[in-house]
């Protein structure tokens, strides 16, 4: 490929049709130091641009590449293959930019759970709060990250079902030892109750365990688990 005889060529074809390099960048919405790039051959225009260029000027892409005219109008098959090239460049584009969103979503969401957890106590619902919207984040990262790479949605759904019942054990478990090990009251319980028969302590109830609080903000706390 000699670029500067495809630059002869575009500028050629641009006196034809009597446009200066500005108004031609302005009817291909570049900036006219592009176009004098491209005449000058130092910088050639992509595949998606070389097709506005070829149906701009009425010429075919080979004509383009070879910097010289040779037919009248543009090969059919080289301009569908020409299109499905560009076309298949933005895809992949648009996978790189989807999988790089999916990435940053992803540690985010990760960085706000571990945030959370570690941040705020455990009897504060502010910690739990802020789990539960960073993994919605985390989810959606991971969706955006396994899209391309899976063909069928069903098998998407499958991915990002596992990721929640995975998150959602993580945070039983985490409960669990906080209850059993450390004497904290379950972070992500759906229901406190009092009892006025008991006044000195507290249910907390999560989906597979209740855990009692004895004599809360005591020296003589004590937080178990009752089923």
């Amino acid at each position: 490929m000699y670029q500067i005889k495809i630059g002869a060529f575009l500028k050629e074809l641009r006196k034809e049709k009597e446009l200066t390099q500005e108004q031609l960048a302005e009817k291909l919405n570049v900036s006219g130091r592009t176009v004098s790039r491209w005449e000058t051959g130092s910088n050639m225009p992509d595949i998606g641009m070389l097709i506005e260029i070829a149906d701009f000027y009425d010429v075919s892409i080979p004509e383009i590449i070879d910097g010289e005219r040779k037919s009248e109008n543009m090969d059919q098959v080289t301009r569908d293959t020409a299109v499905a090239m560009a076309e298949y460049s933005r895809n992949e584009i648009k996978t790189g930019k989807q999988k790089v969103i999916g990435i940053l979503m992803s540690a985010f969401g990760m960085f706000i759970i571990l945030s959370a957890l570690s941040i705020f106590p455990s009897d504060s619902s502010w910690g739990s709060i802020y789990s539960i919207l960073g993994s919605i984040l985390l989810i959606a990262g991971i969706y955006l990250i396994i899209r391309p790479l899976m063909a069928k949605r069903s098998f998407r759904i499958l991915t990002v079902l596992g990721c929640i019942a995975l998150l959602f054990i993580v945070f039983t478990l985490s409960d669990y030892i906080a209850v059993t090990q450390f004497n904290q009251v379950p972070r992500f319980r759906y229901e406190t109750s009092y009892d006025s028969r008991n006044p000195d302590q507290l249910m907390h109830k999560t989906i597979f365990f209740t855990a009692v609080q004895k004599n809360p903000g005591t020296k003589d706390e004590q937080i178990f688990i009752v089923k």
